[in-house]
């Protein structure tokens, strides 16, 4: 029988230089699109697929994360003094009841694979799930992490989220090469992290999801230093496929690399002019504006 993944780890230690100085006292993750932060959106993924618990990974300067999904006491009984009923149920629900959060401190900024190894106390025996918070996914019809974990129960083996990327570009991702053996999915026979595009093995690129067995703790542990003098979890994952299955899956939906300033507009845009309320408003705010550039 298949286990259940229960927990996701979200490495959310980094410094978010490129978006300096907006991140210089506030973490990236806590950047909002449109009215909610993007780390909020990577949690309500991670619920929406089955995960109960929600392991943080943080860094100095990180205590706004815990603050967010913790009780606000004093907001929350102003809001009640003032009769905003509206604005204290969200607040109020910003996760469920029965989900639970963890935050474990990563002193040195080691890498990403060294971040998902500080969460090793709280994994345990278990298959866990990793998102990266500044790779937005706007899911179709279901999750990202959702489609995913129906891959993962379908094979009981780890699953990669990747997509197709410009040959130019293979450079900034972990790069896969795969057979395929279903509709979206292959089984990665290689993955090198950031190749040149005249050897890279494909242009399929890792994003921000990962679906892992707990052995890989195991190998980020004995993991040496790679791109960059930081512990890879591409490396890692590397290491694995010599042990066991690891599949490639391209998931249905639209990724926004937050992670830089253009993906991060194009998130807004798109985010408000879906937003229930505003969606109205900024269609003709847009239109407005084109008019004015025309």
């Amino acid at each position: 029988m298949t286990p259940k993944v229960r927990k996701a780890v979200f490495p959310v230690a980094g410094l978010g230089t490129r978006f300096l100085p907006a991140t210089k006292a506030n973490p990236k993750e806590m950047l909002p699109v449109v009215d909610k932060p993007l780390i909020q959106y990577a949690a309500e993924e991670a619920v929406a697929a089955g995960i109960d618990e929600l392991i943080f990974v943080t860094g100095r300067a990180k205590r706004s994360i815990e603050d967010h999904f913790d009780k606000a006491y004093e907001l929350e009984a102003e809001l009640e003094k003032n009769n905003k009923a509206k604005m204290l149920e969200i607040i109020g629900n910003i996760l469920p009841s029965h989900v639970s959060c963890i935050y474990i401190r990563q002193a040195e900024a080691l890498g990403l694979g060294h971040a998902v190894l500080c969460a090793r106390p709280a994994i345990g025996d278990e298959p866990f799930a990793v998102i990266l918070a500044d790779d937005l996914i706007d899911g179709r019809p279901k999750g990202c992490l959702a489609q995913m974990v129906e891959v993962f129960t379908h094979y009981n083996c780890g699953v990669i989220a990747v997509q197709p990327v410009p040959r130019e570009d293979t450079d900034k991702y972990g790069i896969v090469e795969v057979q395929p053996i279903d509709s979206r999915v292959g089984k990665i026979h290689s993955i090198v992290e950031k190749p040149k595009p005249d050897v890279a093995p494909s242009n399929l690129a890792v994003v921000g999801r990962y679906i892992l067995p707990a052995s890989i703790m195991g190998i980020l542990a004995h993991t040496q230093r790679g791109a960059g003098g930081e512990i890879q979890l591409t490396d890692g994952i590397a290491t694995l496929l010599t042990q066991q299955q690891v599949l490639a899956y391209e998931f249905e939906g639209i990724r926004y690399d937050c992670g830089s300033k253009l993906g991060y507009l194009e998130a807004t845009i798109d985010y408000a002019l879906r937003h229930p309320e505003l969606k109205d408003q900024f269609r003709g705010l847009l239109k407005d504006k084109l008019k004015t550039l025309a």
